[in-house]
């Protein structure tokens, strides 16, 4: 089972954005999307938010907030 930051950091790597339309499963299924791409490896989604970090700083936090709280609601709901 992968933790909230885990899925955030996954979450962060795709192509969604804070201001889509996005429901729940929207949300689980750009996480599974992704995750697949990055091998089913967390960390090979982690080091790609290192390095957008490095590169837009002035976005992360912005983005993170966004992926944590998405994640938050969508899994909650999907655990529910």
């Amino acid at each position: 089972m992968m933790t909230t930051t885990e899925l955030a950091q996954v979450l962060f790597t795709t192509a969604l954005q804070p201001s889509d339309d996005l429901s729940p499963y929207a949300v689980r299924e750009a996480v599974t999307e992704r995750l697949c791409a990055c091998g089913g490896e967390p960390a090979l989604c982690a080091a790609l938010v290192a390095q957008e970090a490095g590169d837009h700083p002035e976005t992360y936090v912005r983005r993170m907030r966004w992926a944590l709280g998405a994640v938050a609601d969508a899994y909650q709901l999907a655990a529910a």
